[in-house]
């Protein structure tokens, strides 16, 4: 993604600005919600991203659909203007709420299954992540029938692999040496 460094040191800024204040889990609910729109509504995706519209009209409607984001948010649409960055408004957002986690000793798990999760391997799996891991933990399901069955657990940098199709793999490697 384009600008990551740049917006990871937006999103540092804007959490060593909210912390203080005594607003950081607040800036966290407007950068999740800044997060999803982006992602999940090309137009307005576009809009922030073309080069032809005025950094202005931007700031504006940016400041009109989240009204109700703090000040700080507000504050965060005035400087893009200033610097011309709105183009990582989305990256900015989404590493702001990884900083937060971070500094909340909140970790994302995510975990790979053939089929949707339920609450029962949900329990084992969290059961088997606080083994080696002493954060607090969100489980992000991703559903790949591809891994046929078991799962792959992915936790920071550390991946448990558990699958089918990894299990069967390793076998064809094994019989054909």
């Amino acid at each position: 993604m384009t600008g990551t460094r740049a917006a990871s040191r937006y999103a540092k800024a804007l959490l060593e600005t909210a912390q203080p204040a005594g607003i950081a889990e607040q800036v966290g609910q407007d950068m999740e919600l800044i997060a999803s729109t982006l992602k999940n509504n090309t137009e307005l995706h576009d809009f922030i991203n073309s080069p032809t519209i005025k950094g202005e009209v931007k700031e504006n409607a940016l400041k009109e659909i989240f009204s109700n984001a703090q000040a700080t948010t507000q504050g965060l649409f005035k400087l893009l203007l200033e610097n011309k960055r709105f183009a990582i408004l989305q990256a900015i957002a989404e590493q702001y709420l990884l900083l937060h986690d971070a500094a909340n000793g909140i970790e994302e798990a995510v975990v790979t299954t053939a089929f949707e999760i339920t609450p029962e391997l949900e329990a084992k799996v969290l059961a088997k992540i606080k083994e080696f891991s002493d954060k607090k933990i969100t489980l992000k399901n991703i559903v790949d029938p591809s891994i046929i069955g078991g799962f792959i657990i992915r936790v920071g940098d550390k991946q448990y692999n558990a699958s089918v199709a990894n299990s069967l793999n390793t076998l064809k490697r094994e019989l054909s040496n």
